[in-house]
């Protein structure tokens, strides 16, 4: 009789998946696991397949019922990898992998989120892998401490939550990213921004402009910063600083450090403020934090202040006037009742230029608007507007199209592009529109 897989998502499914589950459980009981760390990958996974087939031979339930190629080769995923979910880790098309509960998994592609066809065992099943992950990284989770934010070694960001916080069950979210990180190039094709906008973007890095992205979740705050980057010249020393690094530089004279969470007895952490002050003293051209969340921006904005211009951060926030709130609600944080104004005029002066990216609806990520702070004028922010993004509508396929646009303001940081080299002519800032196409 000829095998048949059965369909994803069905009860036939969730039956081949408890069966896999409770043949991995017999595989890990028969086998030595003091030997994993001893023999060659090869020789394990021939090793365990063989052990597995004996098993399928052996189980009457089996024969006939499933295909045995493809329980084989999910049963050398569950020991060695991520089990059902080892094939969405190589497919490069995946950005995001999220598993709400045992029988609902949804990914994002290009933009878009969408369902997928597949399921866990049980409950039991999604937490063996979450703690197959966690325990790899040298973290637990359990009941005692049961969240954890962690990074896999190809730099994908993982984020687990597990009873009793989660009330259907373990959950867990994987944020991937490419092998090779977007270019310029990449966002100019994806109309992500105009070539006039980035030509700006790219002289004020250069010219040590120092710069604050804003966005929310998945905007592309992180994909801009790693361009961005790339137009500090070679010569200048990088320090990066994030919580889980995604940070991809090309430059050769950089150095990375990731904040360390508290141990199981509650000690040995090392917080992004920690790592801002400490990064002071290695001699730093430009310091890049990936993203900024607390009274560590107090330490940023002073570095910005004493001969660290050029530095760039990403914060989350719905536009730039938001991101300079949330700035100061942050410096609050620190415990010290600064000024408002004193605060104010670190931001304004430390700060030159801010970038707001937001993805709309259909997946697309747009530059939203560029903007440059001019001064602080009767305890307020003079804040003015560069470049923007308006959405007009959306397409019959439910992509948002819009338009990009110059104001026609000329910032003052001109002067400074042109001190360092760099000349923009007028045309590039006179008050236009551009469509970026659908």
């Amino acid at each position: 009789m000829a095998t048949v897989t059965p369909p994803n998502n069905t009860p036939a499914e969730a039956d081949f998946q408890r069966l896999k589950a409770r043949l991995h459980e017999q595989l890990v009981e028969s086998f030595d696991l003091s030997r994993i760390g001893k023999l060659d990958r090869n020789v394990l996974s021939n090793e365990i397949r063989n052990l597995a087939q004996t098993a399928i031979n052996n189980n009457k339930e089996l024969k006939g019922r499933v295909d045995r190629d493809r329980l084989l080769n999910e049963l050398n995923d569950e020991i060695f990898g991520l089990g059902p979910l080892e094939g969405l880790m190589k497919d490069p098309t995946v950005t995001d992998i999220l598993v709400n509960n045992a029988q609902t998994v949804y990914v994002e592609r290009h933009g878009r989120l969408e369902e997928t066809d597949i399921v866990f065992a049980n409950d039991d099943h999604v937490l063996r892998v979450i703690q197959r992950i966690v325990s790899r990284l040298g973290r637990r989770i359990d009941e005692s401490n049961p969240m954890v934010d962690a990074r896999l070694p190809d730099g994908s960001r993982v984020n687990a939550v597990i009873p009793p916080l989660s009330l259907e069950g373990p959950t867990l979210s994987i944020r991937r990213f490419g092998a090779e990180p977007l270019k310029a190039e990449d966002l100019l094709r994806f109309r992500s921004v105009t070539d006039d906008i980035l030509r700006f973007l790219a002289a004020a890095v250069d010219a040590r402009c120092s710069v604050l992205v804003s966005g929310g979740t998945g905007g592309g705050k992180t994909t801009l910063l790693n361009v961005l980057s790339r137009y500090i010249p070679a010569s200048e020393r990088i320090i990066t600083i994030e919580d889980s690094a995604e940070l991809i530089l090309q430059h050769k004279h950089r150095v990375r450090m990731e904040t360390r969470p508290a141990n199981t007895e509650g000690t040995g952490e090392v917080s992004q403020r920690d790592l801002v002050r400490n990064s002071l003293r290695m001699r730093p051209d430009r310091i890049i934090v990936g993203e900024v969340r607390g009274p560590e921006v107090w330490d940023m904005l002073q570095a910005m202040n004493t001969g660290h211009e050029g530095s760039l951060t990403t914060i989350h926030a719905n536009s730039v006037r938001d991101a300079l709130s949330r700035l100061e609600m942050m410096v609050a944080m620190t415990g010290f009742e600064f000024p408002v104004s004193v605060v104010r005029g670190y931001v304004a002066s430390g700060i030159h230029l801010l970038v707001h990216v937001s993805r709309l609806k259909g997946g697309a990520r747009r530059v939203m608007e560029v903007s440059e702070i001019v001064s602080v004028k009767d305890g307020q922010y003079e804040v003015a507007d560069i470049f923007g993004f308006e959405q007009t509508g959306v397409d019959a396929s439910g992509n948002a199209v819009g338009e990009f646009y110059a104001t026609g303001y000329r910032p003052k940081c001109l002067a400074r592009l042109k001190a360092s080299g760099v000349e923009l002519p007028d045309s590039l800032f006179n008050k236009r529109r551009w469509m970026p196409g659908v």
